[in-house]
């Protein structure tokens, strides 16, 4: 381990941490191409519906607007989370964290309705490109968060047992990154993929 530094935040107090925050920001880098090219092939093939239903004939704005709310409330605990960690609340950071994760599960729960849904209408992946790729850009999301959840709850069991360390701090600050990357992707996913196939 670093040498540990007070004048900063504990997640960059070592210069580990800072090396391997640097890394993840790396690794997003490379998650923003695999969305980039998801989206560049939903933006070819959005018409390309075949004999399959439509945008504008699957979409129902309630479980949308339910997934974007408890998704960018999740956002908003996961930062309360970080803030607690830095105040040095264990307990304030894993109830922040907890919270998140529920939110997360809940989201999951809307995006299995809303894929049942879609196979209910006829709007399988096999339907038509349209709905390939429209499923396999949803369905590569939720993989994201589903991870996100399995990563959350051993975090948290982590920071449980060894308390708020610089080793714990940075792992929590990294996984808050992830978390805010997956709800600006929802975001682009939102409004270029739903809201514009709404109208």
């Amino acid at each position: 381990m670093g040498k540990v530094n007070n004048n900063v935040p504990l997640e960059y107090s070592t210069e580990e941490n800072s090396l391997k925050i640097f890394g993840f920001w790396t690794f997003l880098g490379a998650e923003i191409m695999l969305f980039g090219t998801l989206f560049a092939s939903y933006f070819t093939l959005v018409d390309r519906t075949g004999n399959g239903p439509t945008a504008a004939e699957i979409f129902e704005i309630t479980p949308v607007l339910a997934e974007t709310f408890i998704l960018l409330t999740s956002s908003f605990t996961i930062g309360l989370a970080i803030h607690a960690m830095r105040l040095g609340s264990k307990k304030a950071t894993l109830t922040f964290m907890g919270i998140t994760l529920l939110l997360g599960a809940a989201f999951l729960g809307v995006e299995i309705y809303e894929f049942v849904h879609y196979a209910h209408v006829g709007a399988g992946i096999t339907v038509s490109a349209f709905t390939s790729i429209l499923l396999t850009t949803l369905g590569t999301h939720g993989l994201h968060v589903t991870f996100g959840l399995f990563w959350g709850i051993f975090l948290m069991i982590q920071i449980a047992k060894r308390g708020l360390t610089s080793v714990t701090a940075g792992k929590a600050f990294v996984f808050s990154l992830y978390w805010h990357f997956l709800d600006v992707v929802w975001i682009f996913i939102f409004s270029f993929i739903y809201l514009k196939g709404m109208m």
